[in-house]
């Protein structure tokens, strides 16, 4: 890392690139979510409950990066259609914590696999061989700057 604070022209330019590329990635991702199905931000919580399991509701809004006003609409509509319930903290009974059920990871895992066969298939069509490894080896880059930012 360079020690001065100036930012060459060259680093400025690709965080612009990368913002705008994975920008379009995401606004392509949510369209294709029809309208009365679980969003694109209902379907992050889920898929953070199935990675890490349950978690109080501000937590969720801090890992998820949004307001907690914002994370209680998000669970209020998952625990109307039945895909995450809501308990007393075993270890805090005022406050809850948040759970997938079952039809919640059933509904993540139709919705997932939707948009990763929907992904597979541009990338089959589109790219050839050599890109797709290319776009393989930039993926850990990736996550590492999507958990730094």
């Amino acid at each position: 890392m360079p020690e001065d604070n100036e930012l060459s022209g060259e680093i400025l330019e690709l965080s612009g690139d990368i913002r705008v590329a994975v920008g379009r990635i995401a606004r392509r991702m949510k369209q294709l979510y029809e309208t009365g199905e679980v969003t694109f931000s209902e379907t992050s919580v889920l898929s953070r409950l199935d990675r890490e399991g349950p978690s109080a509701p501000t937590a969720l809004a801090a890992a998820e990066h949004v307001r907690p006003q914002a994370m209680v609409a998000i669970v209020n509509a998952l625990e109307r259609r039945k895909l995450v319930e809501r308990r007393a903290d075993p270890t805090d009974g005022r406050k809850t914590v948040v759970s997938m059920t079952e039809r919640g990871r059933e509904e993540l895992k139709d919705k997932g696999w939707a948009i990763t066969q929907r992904m597979a298939d541009v990338l089959h069509e589109n790219l050839t061989p050599e890109e797709q490894r290319e776009l393989r080896d930039v993926l850990p880059l990736l996550e590492r700057l999507a958990r730094l930012l």
